[in-house]
């Protein structure tokens, strides 16, 4: 049981660093999201069936979620729309894409074909299932991980950064934020397309409503972990992203499995987990107003 939560958890962790980068790192609220978790799943799907090979499908899931970002990106910058209607249109935009990639259908199973998790189980041997699959993706997330740490102590990992808390200042320094969310927000749904096709290949199907309220799991996911650990260093930021997701995911098990002790359904674990979200956001003011308190006082 708890290797199931943790694997799915560490599978769920790509989709919260992406959401992390583009409402943390960006300030950009963008609900891209739910189209491009969708995407990867569905260009993943589509690449193995056809026999591309499992690793070109999971590279092709990742660009695909990256074009999917630089377009909100580029409707938001060349047509000066919102940043929320940017997202949103794009969504709308890729729920019929992600079809037309499924060929007409709305759904398409990988339940006889050889897929990223079977290779791995393959790989394994003797050890049981949760385990292979645990390692894999400890050390798969765990490079993700490190690779964006690295990133985000470059000078253009930082200029980003920059960019989020006032972009102003990066223009006096004659950086185009333009280009900066761009970059950004492909990054960003780069990531999340890359944790559905590695979903929707754990699952052993995709579909083009995968990504239904996924950006306000992420976001409850980047929240949690915020509560876990406190501190400025890019590694520690990262790493309780990852401890979110796998936390989020684990009271959305327990949710599940015991929530019926209180007459609690399925269709409940959507309500908890906007409740969820206001619960952080209100805490997380509270605390950022004592804290300024504190500051006038001294």
């Amino acid at each position: 049981m708890i290797e199931g939560i943790l694997v799915d958890g560490l599978i769920f962790a790509l989709l919260a660093l992406g959401v992390f980068i583009s409402f943390r790192i960006l300030d950009f609220p963008d609900l891209t999201v739910d189209g491009s978790f969708a995407t990867g799943a569905a260009i993943a799907a589509i690449c193995i069936i056809n026999g591309l090979g499992i690793f070109a499908a999971t590279v092709l899931a990742f660009i695909g979620g990256a074009v999917a970002g630089a377009a909100t990106a580029t409707i938001h910058n060349k047509l000066k729309l919102p940043n929320l209607l940017s997202g949103i249109l794009v969504m709308t935009m890729l729920y019929s894409i992600n079809i037309r990639i499924l060929g007409g259908r709305a759904n398409i199973a990988l339940l006889r074909v050889d897929t990223m998790i079977t290779k791995v189980i393959g790989f394994g041997g003797s050890l049981p299932r949760e385990y292979t699959l645990l390692i894999f993706m400890l050390l798969f997330v765990g490079i993700i991980k490190i690779l964006i740490d690295i990133f985000f102590r470059t000078d253009l990992g930082i200029t980003m950064g920059a960019l989020g808390n006032n972009e102003q200042m990066i223009k006096t320094n004659g950086v185009n934020p333009e280009t900066m969310k761009v970059i950004g927000l492909s990054l960003s749904n780069g990531l999340v397309a890359l944790s559905g096709a590695i979903l929707g290949q754990y699952q052993g199907f995709a579909d083009a409503k995968l990504g239904q309220g996924m950006i306000v799991e992420g976001l409850a996911a980047v929240m949690l972990g915020e509560f876990l650990l406190r501190s400025n260093k890019i590694f520690v930021i990262t790493l309780r992203v990852v401890l979110g997701a796998i936390l989020y995911k684990g009271l959305m098990f327990f949710g599940r499995y015991y929530g019926y002790y209180i007459h609690m359904t399925p269709s409940d674990l959507k309500l908890i987990t906007s409740v969820l979200v206001i619960v952080s956001l209100v805490i997380a003011r509270s605390q950022d107003a004592a804290g300024q308190r504190r500051k006038e006082r001294r």
